[in-house]
This record gives C-alpha cells, structure tokens and sequence, in this order.
C-alpha cells in the first residue's frame, strides 16, 4: 500500500508546472503560449529569461529526485525507486493540472537519475554539454544525455532497468518533434 500511496504522490508532484507557476508569479507570458510551446526549462530561456529558466530547471530535477530520496528512506528497493520516480516523470509529461498536456521530461528524469545513482547522472550532465557545446541545440543534447547514462545505471543497479528503458522510450517520444527538425536542419538552435 506504501509504494502505490508514493506512486500517486510522485505522479501528483511531477504535474506541477514551476514553468507555468514562476510565469504566473512574476507575470511572464505562459510559456506554452510562446517559443516552443513547452512548460520546460529551455522554452523559459527563451521567453522569460535566465532567472526563471534556472528555477524551472532546479524545480522539474527536483521533481524527480525528491521521490525517488523520499523512496529510499522509507526503504523501498532500488527498482521500486525507480518506478516511483518514473511516475514523477510521468506527472510532468502528462499533468493532472494541466489537462495532460506537459514538458518534455528531460531535467524530471535527470532528477530521477540523480536519486537512482549519481554517477549516472553526472555522466548524463557530462554528455548534455558536451552534445550541447557541439551542437548548439538542448534536444540533441538530451537526445545524448539519457542513453551514454544507461549502461551506466544497468550496471550498478539492473532491477531499475525496466523502469528506466520505459522512460528512456518516453523522452524519444516526447522529442519526436525535435528529432525530425533535427534530421531536416530545422531545429532550433542556441
């Protein structure tokens, strides 16, 4: 009963928009109303500036990470974790507040990483700024984050294997878009 009260609980906070709640709060533009369309942290560059961009970032990671540290403390294993954090991503990918209609996942499921195992997220940071110094572009960075970070946690922790290819296909998913404009020379870049 515990792991199911902290799946709803983790869905139910990854719904929250800081994108949305920070634009409402220091009366910027919805960001899904302008650039990109996307309540994330690099459409709140784009359309409210640094400060905000950095909040966003901080509030979606911790997102992630909260539950999954919250999971760990009350002892839950390392694959139930995982599926726990997964469900905060789902909450950002598809938010109860926001009739379903969410960000794209990136820094919620960095945030899960960070609480699984952290050096799979520094490899994951590491791969995000390299990708993104080459190319000047956030979603072929984040296209190169997630996957150089997985054998990383497949090693270290193989029951959270599951949970963790599952958002690995929801992220591809999610970026479906940006991967086509990426193959076509439209995206957009920094």
């Amino acid at each position: 009963m515990e792991f199911w009260l902290q799946i709803i609980s983790a869905y139910l906070l990854g719904s929250f928009s800081f994108a949305i709640f920070l634009s409402k709060r220091y009366g910027r533009v919805d960001p899904r109303e302008q650039g990109s369309g996307n309540p994330g942290a690099t459409n709140m560059l784009r359309v409210a500036g640094r400060q905000l961009a950095i909040l966003t970032l901080i509030g979606d990671i911790a997102k992630g990470l909260v539950p999954v540290l919250v999971a760990k403390y009350l002892q839950q294993n390392p694959q139930q974790q995982a599926w726990i954090g997964l469900a905060a991503v789902l909450g950002h990918l598809y938010p109860l507040y926001h009739q379903f209609k969410g960000g794209k996942g990136i820094s919620t499921g960095a945030g899960m990483l960070l609480g699984l195992y952290p050096p799979a997220f520094l490899i994951a940071i590491a791969a995000w700024l390299l990708a993104f110094a080459l190319t000047r572009t956030s979603s072929a960075a984040a296209m190169a984050a997630l996957p150089l970070s997985l054998p990383m946690l497949a090693w270290q922790e193989p029951t959270a294997l599951v949970p963790v290819s599952i958002l690995s296909i929801l992220l591809i998913w999610r970026h479906r878009q940006n991967v086509k404009d990426l193959w076509y020379g439209r995206e957009r870049h920094f």
